[in-house]
């Protein structure tokens, strides 16, 4: 396993740091973690290389001198998440937390584990928690779904244990397809949720009747009219991943393919969108 960069970056405006962080995610940024003024921003250390020079110019547009870059051993990332790893609690009905945290019995089958690793959606970032609480508004009992850039797979797990038949969970990274595939048996959901490690290309031809995607904006933008081909009449595409800045962008694509715009969530200039085939 690759060892890993950890940019340590002193932003004092919450806003500014959520920005960063789109601005980031641009980037092979892996994860990201936010504390009282600092954002934490995790890259593999070969990747950290070509891009360097880059992020510095990013960093420096915005005024962010205080910075540093830390290398962390593949060996010691998991202690070091563990560490700072906290549960989640999404409108009192979704429960995203790690082995080692307390079980959740009340919740029933919303009680979602996931272990943290270097993957995507743990649960702590906006979007995740917008597009889970999407999914406790979507009607996705009986039906097949696809969720691109998943991650952990914490979305995919969730729309299996709400019923969903089968949800295809696509993501380029190799350790998130790992992951994701640790928590889908975890979570007692290996049956239902296939992991495939590809891009939308790796699923074209199939037909899904829901499709959730948290990427950037950049690929919802490019990957939009391969999503909606891929929806059943009557379908719902949820995507976030992206500002309220980019919503037209967003939008406009959207309505350009046909879709029909649906319900609206947002969170700390992060925004998650609903569109109807």
């Amino acid at each position: 396993m690759a060892n890993y960069i950890e940019l340590n970056a002193v932003i004092e405006d919450a806003d500014l740091a959520e920005i960063v962080v789109a601005e980031l995610a641009e980037f092979p940024f892996e994860s990201f973690a936010n504390e009282p003024s600092l954002l934490k921003a995790y890259i593999p250390q070969t990747a950290m290389a070509d891009c360097m020079e880059q992020v510095n110019a990013m960093l420096d547009r915005y005024g962010i001198t205080e910075r540093r870059y830390v290398q962390i051993e593949s060996q010691n990332w998991n202690a070091l998440w563990e560490s700072n790893f906290e549960e989640v609690l999404v409108a009192d009905r979704v429960a995203i937390r790690a082995p080692f945290h307390a079980p959740h019995p009340e919740l029933g089958a919303l009680d979602v584990v996931i272990m943290p690793k270097m993957s995507f959606g743990t649960g702590h970032h906006s979007t995740t928690r917008l597009m889970v609480e999407m999914l406790l508004g979507m009607d996705v009992e009986g039906r097949r779904g696809l969720d691109m850039g998943s991650g952990t797979g914490v979305l995919a797990i969730l729309a299996a244990k709400l019923g969903a038949t089968e949800v295809d969970a696509v993501d380029i990274d190799d350790m998130a397809d790992e992951s994701c595939r640790e928590n889908a048996v975890t979570n007692g959901v290996a049956e239902r949720v296939r992991p495939i490690l590809g891009d939308v290309r790796s699923v074209a031809g199939e037909k899904y009747d829901f499709i959730v995607a948290n990427i950037n904006r950049n690929i919802l933008l490019r990957d939009m009219p391969a999503y909606v081909g891929m929806l059943s009449e009557g379908g719902v595409l949820v995507m976030s991943g992206f500002l309220e800045e980019d919503v037209a962008a967003i939008t406009e694509r959207a309505e350009s393919l046909g879709m029909r715009a649906g319900r609206r969530m947002g969170d700390g200039g992060w925004v998650a969108l609903e569109f109807c085939k």
